[in-house]
């Protein structure tokens, strides 16, 4: 397996230097909590921010590893989910849910400052932001506007795996993967998407836990409904609400 491209180290920050990189100006417009901070900061995150690019199958985050970085998806797909539990015997691989570009993730792990539960896993060639633990904790303790982000995100983060404790009692193939495309979708936590998600039928596979060929009979049906349409290399929603509630009722 590739070697992690955040990895802990003795120190209280040790990223690979020969792997990320510091922060460019371009950058900062993919992180949807800096406009919340004042100027003193905003210059504490450039500072503190590394971007390193992921290859498909590479942990960004490992179960058992300790937390170091809040990590934030710039560009690429991400799983989260307990892949490694399989090795237990009595724990089936479970995908708790996919993390598309402009999310931010791991905070509730940050903030109890304990090791990871999940491993986040990168679907394609991703790019992922990081800060410190160091510098989260620093915002959280003086930035009134930082804490209401985070605190969104927890409410948000809670309704989302509520949601996809449903979607694994659903039994029809074509719902679970409209719920699964409609939490890539979510405005708050994936403000990146916007209408058009780059993702493959495989990608989507993935997280659904369906084969290539039923992802897309499930495509299809949702395009003929109108909900959606698949472009070249993506997926456009033309109606979220009516995803979020394909075949309801």
């Amino acid at each position: 397996m590739a070697q992690h491209p955040f990895p802990p180290a003795a120190a209280a920050s040790g990223v690979q230097t020969s792997r990320s990189r510091a922060a460019r100006l371009d950058d900062l417009q993919h992180i949807p909590w800096l406009e919340t901070l004042d100027s003193q900061e905003r210059q504490r995150v450039r500072d503190d921010l590394r971007l390193v690019q992921v290859n498909a199958g590479e942990l960004v985050c490992r179960v058992g590893r300790p937390v170091t970085y809040w990590f934030g998806l710039v560009d690429g797909l991400l799983k989260m989910s307990n892949d490694s539990a399989a090795s237990d015997g009595w724990r089936s691989p479970i995908t708790f849910t996919g993390v598309s570009p402009g999310g931010w993730f791991g905070e509730g792990t940050v903030l109890k400052n304990e090791v990871y539960r999940y491993n986040i896993q990168a679907l394609r060639q991703s790019v992922v932001a990081g800060i410190t633990a160091e510098t989260f904790h620093w915002l959280l303790g003086r930035s009134i506007g930082f804490n209401r982000f985070v605190m969104n995100q927890l409410n948000e983060r809670l309704g989302q795996f509520i949601a996809a404790r449903e979607i694994d009692r659903l039994t029809h193939p074509d719902e679970r993967v409209a719920r699964n495309l409609a939490a890539l979708f979510h405005p708050v936590l994936y403000p990146g998407v916007g209408e058009v998600l780059r993702i493959t039928q495989q990608e989507l596979g993935y997280l659904v836990g369906l084969s290539r060929q039923r992802v897309n009979q499930a495509l299809a049906a949702m395009q003929e409904a109108r909900v959606i349409r698949v472009e070249y290399g993506g997926v456009r929603v033309l109606d979220l609400e009516r995803l979020r509630c394909y075949r309801c009722g």
